[in-house]
């Protein structure tokens, strides 16, 4: 049975779907202001390979992760770069697109943005002022009652009265209470805007969600996801806003992901202590990187260091050296041996847990060396098995000399080169010049060329800094 924690209710419960056999889930996406960097990939990652698991496990998964393409964010940056919005946002999602695609995740089922919802946003909005949940206030905005609802800050453990005590109260504020919060915004002169019965405005960061989730997976779905910063307020305002629009539940089961953290600090924009997916990517196989980010389960914070990708690229390399070894898989059938993938779903299942599942694979290529060394016929079939387990989380799909051998980069040895080289130790082998040989060992050493000797021959990998 599939067990998920749940930050609604603070613990880990067996899964049961709204529809059986199928799984909604709607995953809070990325304002595109700005260049993604690895908090955002730690989300990308931990809900692809949830994904993945899910559907390679006969669920019949929607997922749905949305844009938000209009923002006080957006509107600064376009302003500062003197283009517009749109054309802002239209070059920070194709690069988003651009490193997802690197990163090996899959795009989801609907990618809706906000500025394509605006009617089904202004319907909501309405629906809550016309249940006396929101109210149209002097400055030309729209606020939603918090006190209203009564549930509120139930996900969080918030409560209203300590919150209303600590709220900062604004000079002029036309909102009725400090803690109400914006559903619509009233524009200022010179921004992106829509009609709207309360004047030109935009939506606000939370209806948005609110809105776009009902639009493509209805009143009450499973699964919501969303990144460490999100549970308060962004989805605890999304479910004061759904549940009182909508008058029904609105999430089964919550899950977040950990943040990503320098030193002691979460990363983040707003910090400036942040690297963006494709400067990490300029110097580590971003296989490497979502190794790394798969590495720690999804809801633990995970520390980001130079150390922890060499680690993740040395345990890489020893899968696809295992996978090297034991030679083409083409038509091989995975081992017929239902241990390894119980092993495996027996640890997934359990809220996911990544470090437990590639436990198993380490065990699974200890076999597979083993095999390699006794010239076993289980050689391939137990490799076929390694690489299919692997793939259920999108891991050790690439060609396994392709991984090895990597970029040469501008000053390393392509190639051609090395293979030369290989063939003049081969031949001083053959000559008995055992010194020659060393040598030129040593000399690939020197570059990070590191030869393999086997039966078959003389194999070799490229050690990555």
């Amino acid at each position: 049975m599939l067990h998920i924690y749940n930050t609604l209710t603070n613990s880990k419960t067996v899964f049961t779907p709204i529809e059986p056999g199928k799984i909604r889930m709607y995953v809070c996406g990325v304002t595109v202001y700005d260049y993604c960097h690895i908090g955002h990939a730690r989300v990308m990652v931990a809900f692809d390979v949830i994904t993945r698991y899910l559907r390679a496990r006969g669920w019949d998964v929607e997922y749905v992760r949305n844009i938000t393409d209009v923002d006080d964010k957006i509107i600064r940056r376009a302003a500062e770069n003197s283009e517009p919005v749109d054309a802002l946002t239209e070059r920070m999602i194709a690069a988003m697109h651009e490193d997802e695609d690197r990163l090996f995740v899959k795009r989801p089922d609907q990618e809706p943005r906000a500025t394509a919802h605006i009617d089904d946003i202004l319907a909501m909005v309405q629906t809550l002022i016309d249940k006396g949940y929101a109210y149209a206030a002097s400055n030309g905005d729209v606020y939603y009652r918090v006190e209203r609802f009564e549930p509120y800050g139930r996900l969080t453990n918030k409560v209203v009265e300590e919150l209303r005590s600590g709220a900062r109260v604004e000079v002029d504020d036309a909102k009725e209470s400090p803690l109400d919060f914006v559903l619509w915004k009233a524009a200022k002169p010179g921004e992106v805007s829509w009609d709207s019965p309360w004047g030109k405005g935009r939506p606000g960061w939370h209806i948005e969600c609110s809105a776009m989730s009902k639009c493509c997976l209805g009143a009450t779905f499973d699964i919501h996801g969303g990144g460490p910063d999100l549970p308060f307020p962004h989805h605890e305002n999304e479910i004061a806003q759904s549940e009182a629009a909508n008058g029904c539940t609105y999430v089964n089961y919550w899950m977040h992901a950990g943040p990503v953290r320098m030193g002691a600090e979460k990363m983040s924009k707003s910090l400036g202590n942040f690297f963006t997916i494709r400067e990490v990517l300029k110097h580590y196989d971003a296989e490497v990187v979502r190794y790394f980010l798969s590495s720690v389960h999804y809801r633990s914070y995970i520390d980001y260091s130079e150390d922890g990708l060499k680690e993740a690229r040395s345990a890489l390399e020893r899968f696809y050296q295992a996978l090297q070894a034991a030679g083409s898989l083409e038509g091989v059938e995975p081992v017929a041996n239902d241990a390894w993938e119980s092993r495996f779903n027996e640890a997934m299942d359990d809220d996911f847990n990544t470090p437990r599942a590639l436990a198993v694979l380490f065990d699974l290529v200890t076999e597979v060396n083993k095999a390699a060394r006794e010239q076993s016929e289980q050689t391939k079939p137990l490799a076929a098995e390694l690489k299919r387990l692997a793939g259920m989380i999108g891991l050790l799909q690439q060609d396994p000399d392709a991984f090895l051998k990597g970029d040469a980069g501008e000053d390393g040895l392509g190639a051609d080169a090395i293979e030369a080289l290989i063939e003049q130790r081969n031949q001083a082998r053959k000559d008995r010049d055992f010194a020659e040989a060393d040598r030129i060992r040593d000399e690939l050493l020197a570059q990070g060329i590191v030869l393999k000797d086997s039966r078959e021959g003389t194999s070799w990998y490229r050690e990555q800094s």
